[in-house]
């Protein structure tokens, strides 16, 4: 059975640059251990708790829009193989 490709990009590694937080930093800030937050920047998580993004979106000083995206399943990283 194929595994169902993700339409929703998460932009965390984005919007860390434009602010200058480095992944240590902000996982101390947001109280999420530095693997579970990894796996959020390098678009590896099939979910995220809204508690989380909500921390993530004050400690970034961003709209949850600016860290999610929805891309038709063509246009997916996965699928593209990039």
């Amino acid at each position: 059975m194929k595994e169902a490709i993700m339409a929703i990009i998460i932009n965390l590694d984005v919007m860390m640059a434009m602010r200058k937080k480095g992944l240590t930093e902000l996982a101390g800030e947001i109280d999420i251990t530095l693997a579970n937050l990894s796996i959020l920047k390098n678009n590896k998580a099939k979910a995220i708790r809204l508690s989380t993004l909500n921390e993530i979106c004050k400690a970034l000083g961003c709209q949850p829009g600016d860290l999610l995206q929805y891309v038709e399943d063509e246009d997916a990283p996965e699928a593209t193989g990039k």
